[in-house]
């Protein structure tokens, strides 16, 4: 296997992890697609390793909503990711589609995704001794191939489960027309829960999430406490998460005028220094728009679990 393909396969894992996991319920199983009965747009950004060279930095935008003019038990949406590594950059286009059915007093989802995965290799910035190698391209080389997701999940009163396997067809991405340099992009495997916690207090709730992700040669979990005040003038939160051997993060929150918006900061718990952290942005729009429904749309921001 080429070079290319050592360096890529270096990282732990394909797939970029947010802090934010939480609001991206759509990013990490298609079968949260239109789960929320109202347009749902999140975004989030992470800089990573902060004061490192060529430290990584990841974005995505996921929109989705009902398809009302079917039923509300079926959702879409689209979504889009840019993760850059050193010289390595991927993106991912997608749309996804999922089904909801009532079931056992919750609701069952099951959904899948399409889309492709654009990789690119920048070659200008590879400093090797001896030149002419086919192996270390001399410049931008890219590749383009079809990746598909699926994923079930289950939403009872006061918490929700989910399963979701991305890529997982494997695909084999080939960069520049000689087709030299390739790797697979491994199956990845996730699993997502949270629960409400409720509170003597009607204006407070603790929520938990969490998360699990392989591609079956490792692995990172997060787990994430958040207590969330729901007052009749504005919606906050503060929380920790902490992912073992990894690192250790704190957050901050709420709902400004229906915009939803977060702030993490995240620890490595490695050695590299508190200050060489990850810092997170976050932010969301959620509202009805119910183009089927006579009057205005009402403008309403939901919990997000």
């Amino acid at each position: 296997m080429a070079a290319v393909s050592l360096c890529v396969g270096a990282g732990a894992q394909y797939d970029a992890a947010f802090n934010h996991y939480w609001t991206l319920q759509s990013l990490y199983n298609p079968a949260a697609s239109g789960l929320k009965g109202q347009l749902d747009v999140q975004a989030a950004y992470a800089m990573q390793m902060m004061g490192y060279t060529h430290a990584p930095a990841t974005m995505t935008i996921t929109a989705d909503v009902p398809l009302w003019m079917i039923s509300p038990a079926h959702g879409a949406g689209v979504g889009f990711v840019n993760d850059k590594i050193g010289l390595f950059e991927h993106k991912r286009f997608f749309i996804h589609y999922a089904y909801h059915q009532k079931l056992w007093g919750g609701r069952l989802s099951v959904g899948v995704r399409g889309g492709l995965l654009a990789e690119s290799f920048d070659g200008t910035g590879v400093d090797v001794i001896e030149t002419g190698d086919p192996a270390f391209p001399s410049s931008e080389v890219n590749g383009t191939v079809f990746d598909l997701d699926g994923g079930l999940r289950y939403d009872g009163r006061q918490w929700y489960a989910g399963f979701s396997v991305a890529h997982a067809l494997a695909p084999m991405v080939s960069l520049g027309d000689a087709k030299v340099n390739e790797f697979e992009v491994p199956q990845t495997f996730y699993l997502t829960g949270g629960y409400n916690i409720r509170l003597r207090n009607p204006l407070l709730s603790m929520q938990t999430s969490a998360i699990v992700r392989t591609d079956l040669s490792a692995w990172r979990g997060d787990a994430t406490v958040r207590l969330c005040y729901n007052g009749p003038k504005g919606k906050m939160y503060v929380g920790a998460g902490y992912s073992p051997t990894i690192s250790a993060s704190v957050l901050i929150g709420g709902d400004f005028h229906g915009i939803q918006l977060g702030y993490c900061y995240e620890i490595y718990t490695s050695g590299i220094g508190a200050l060489q952290g990850t810092h997170e942005l976050s932010i969301g729009y959620t509202t009805d728009l119910n183009l089927f429904k006579k009057g205005k749309n009402r403008h309403q921001s939901v919990r997000i679990l």
